[in-house]
């Protein structure tokens, strides 16, 4: 395979077919994606097809022998749809692709909203009684039909290709209401003696047929900007890749693309660069940060035969490191494979509002038709006025404004309601499924904890006047030192004496493996692990063994301060768990919730912390993999599974999720990939928006209740059914008034929701 023709994903499946993702433009409902995966499976030589519409991807298995990818995006074309093949890149052409279109929707959008408010303005308050007000029906007429036969285009040519296979959506809707209305409105303009003659007033009804285009438009644009952002996460991933490394051949060093780079050769690694591909270490030493792969926070001590990983950062020191893994191989490159394919294995999105329209929308056209053909047969005289009048009305007031206000109004209120409590919301697929998170999953570290190594103890063993002399010794050693922990050392004394300034040693050293010594005033000091005791043969009395035995059962960092006969100092460096944590964590239990813990770090680290917040079920040095495959055991049981994390190797379990959310202070990939985000990083804001996502999705329903009840009343009196009883006919106008109002009860119960507590 060429790379120009390389997709997102490609793997046989087995001997005849090929398992290949693409991306899909044009889908605009999840009635589209509905659209596009029945046209892929009815292609000749397609097994199977998946659509995604959040993700906007087709994932297809289909036998090269019988169709190409072209083939599959001629059969795609031919109904308004397109997919991305043959491309060297196929997710930055679907962006670029989303960025455009954004842009001229939201310019069709602006300059629908300006040709409309003059229109409105007219219709509802300038027009004259009788509706005959000839000039101003001309004025109207010419500024409605730019944005519904240009502006509005988009509508009616989908209409027309889904009616061509038999299908229909929200725009055969939009398409059929508004062109009737304003051909209806226009034959009376021009032409309003037909139904004078016949005693009847020539109504118009432009300003309906440009607010509905409009608002749709606009519902249309809010909806686009959130999936515009769809494959950032990817690209920020794929960024964590340096494009070029430094190669060591001969003992002459030159620069490289990383594209070229082959298993085997030596590469060299310098402070504060990125690693490019997975290796062992052949030379030098240094701390790297894996954050990344392990989402713990302190760095990993690398010397000779260590592993070291793509995408990790290293940090002061150099070395040099054999690589092994290269391109696609590395865990890097796997971790950007399987949140991708943890993204396109979610079911399509199917919103509400569509799957109401598909089956409203032939009913509503049935009842036109029946009424129309019921009034030619039964009406008698001016059965033809009477049959075309009725029929107009039932589409008039079967006008789908509020429908397509129903669900965009609630999540606007509901993300600004979400913000105001530091809750930020990416769209609106996780309001409608947290009221239904069964089971959370919380990451540890910067999770649970803050994510910060912070002393947490100090116990001096000399008299308060020597502690006075010896803190600027400690303090030169920490803040000369490489190692991660010492600067939480350093932190700690500049926290408490802000003015305190470290001594200038006589010598310094780093001792690998055991932590740093110097000497001061003819005597010398260390700072360590057991290990930098033991090296110099000093023995820690009883009470200091045995105050490290019990800071060590609580997962805690123990660090020994000693000159050349005694312990001076302990101090114990831990990650802190957060204040709220435990109180989150109750109160998702009492809710009925299950609450699991996954984190890299080791087995005692673990219990200590999940025994902290009260978290029964635990899972320790748990890689990005097997976090995504716990969530996934835990949907095969039915499960409905947030997950909350904040670092990039959570990022495929976020993926995975059915509702997925970032701490604030979390890294850019884990706060894209989630479809929520706490700003303060509080655990006890993972209550709040579970309980908004409830509140939201009631009021959803309750707007679609509203949004139908005009039509379940207003239908049957537009078609006639009170005409033989009392000779009543609803008049179009106040058909459209019906419209208008359900628009305003759904806006008007959507802001409801600002009222909640939460």
């Amino acid at each position: 395979m060429t790379q120009a023709s390389k997709p997102v994903t490609n793997k046989k499946i087995h001997s005849a077919l090929t398992h290949q993702q693409f991306p899909v433009l044009e889908m605009s409902c999840a009635a589209c994606a509905v659209s596009v995966e029945s046209m892929l499976t009815n292609t000749p030589g397609v097994a199977q097809a998946t659509v995604n519409y959040a993700n906007q991807s087709a994932t297809v298995d289909y036998d090269p022998n019988v169709v190409s990818p072209t083939g599959l995006q001629q059969a795609l074309q031919a109904i308004g749809y397109d997919l991305v093949v043959n491309v060297e890149d196929p997710r930055q052409v679907q962006q670029e692709a989303q960025e455009k279109h954004y842009e001229s929707l939201k310019k069709r959008t602006i300059w629908a909203a300006i040709l409309t408010v003059p229109v409105v303005i007219i219709g509802m308050f300038l027009m004259e009684p009788g509706g005959t007000a000839g000039y101003k029906n001309y004025l109207m007429m010419v500024l409605t039909a730019p944005v519904v036969f240009w502006l509005g285009r988009s509508y009616f040519s989908n209409a027309w290709k889904q009616a061509r296979y038999g299908k229909a959506n929200m725009d055969t809707l939009v398409a059929l209401s508004t062109g009737i209305a304003f051909l209806f409105s226009a034959f009376n303009t021009v032409n309003p003696d037909f139904w004078l003659q016949r005693g009847l007033t020539p109504d118009v009804y432009f300003e309906a047929a440009a607010v509905v285009i409009t608002f749709i438009s606009l519902g249309k644009l809010l909806e686009e900007r959130a999936k515009s952002n769809t494959s950032s996460a990817i690209r920020k991933l794929i960024g964590l890749q340096p494009s070029t490394v430094r190669i060591v051949e001969n003992g002459i060093e030159r620069d490289l693309p990383i594209a070229q780079v082959q298993v085997g050769q030596v590469l060299m690694v310098r402070p504060g660069e990125r690693i490019a591909v997975d290796g062992l270490v052949e030379s030098g030493a240094s701390f790297v940060d894996e954050s990344m792969i392990s989402g713990e926070s302190v760095p990993v001590e690398k010397n000779s035969g260590a592993s070291v990983f793509a995408g990790t950062i290293n940090q002061t020191g150099s070395f040099r490191f054999t690589a092994q893994k290269v391109g696609g191989d590395t865990v890097l490159a796997q971790i950007i494979r399987l949140v991708q394919e943890a993204q396109g294995s979610k079911a399509p999105v199917q919103k509400l509002v569509d799957k109401i329209a598909g089956i409203f929308v032939p009913i509503v056209l049935g009842i036109a038709i029946l009424t129309f053909i019921a009034w030619m047969v039964f009406a008698g005289e001016n059965a033809f006025t009477h049959a075309l009048l009725t029929s107009v009305t039932v589409l008039v007031i079967a006008c789908p404004c509020a429908l397509g206000l129903a669900t965009p109004t609630a999540i606007m209120v509901g993300v600004g309601k979400g913000a105001d409590n530091n809750i930020l919301i990416k769209d609106a697929e996780s309001l409608e499924l947290g009221y239904r998170v069964n089971a959370v999953v919380l990451d540890k570290t910067g999770t649970i904890t803050q994510g910060k190594p912070t002393v947490t103890d100090a116990v001096w063993q000399v008299a308060e006047p020597d502690v006075t002399a010896l803190l600027p010794i400690l303090y030169a050693l920490e803040s000369r030192s490489e190692h991660p922990l010492a600067s939480a050392v350093v932190e700690k004394i500049h926290h408490e004496s802000p003015k305190l300034m470290g001594v200038t040693l006589d010598t310094f050293e780093s001792l690998t493996g055991q932590g740093v010594s110097g000497s001061y005033g003819g005597k010398t000091y260390s700072v360590g692990n057991i290990r930098s005791l033991a090296n110099r043969a000093i023995v820690a009395d009883d009470a200091v063994q045995k105050q490290a035995t019990q800071w060590q059962r609580k997962a805690k960092t123990v660090v020994f301060f000693a000159d050349e006969q005694r312990v001076l100092a302990i101090l114990a460096i831990a990650d802190p768990v957060k204040e709220t944590s435990a109180e989150a964590i109750d109160t998702l239990k009492q809710r009925g919730i299950a609450v699991y813990m996954l984190t890299g770090d080791n087995e005692q680290t673990a219990a200590a912390v999940a025994q902290a917040v009260g978290i029964e079920e635990y899972k320790a040095e748990a890689l990005p993999t097997d976090k995504a495959d716990f969530i996934k055991q835990l949907q095969a049981k039915g499960r409905v599974v947030a997950m909350i994390g904040d670092g990039i190797n959570d990022s495929q379990a976020l993926a995975q999720a059915d509702v997925s959310i970032a701490m604030g202070h979390g890294s850019d990939i884990a706060m894209d990939v989630a479809k929520m985000t706490l700003i303060t990083s509080d655990l006890t804001s993972v209550p709040k928006a579970l309980y908004l996502s409830k509140r939201t999705v009631q009021t959803i329903r309750q707007n679609l209740f509203w949004a139908f009840i005009y039509n379940l009343i207003g239908i049957p009196l537009a078609a006639g059914l009170l005409y033989p009883i009392n000779g009543f006919l609803l008049n179009p106008m106040i058909a459209g008034a019906a419209m208008a109002l359900s628009s305003v009860s759904v806006v008007t119960n959507s802001l409801r929701l600002k009222t909640v507590k939460l």
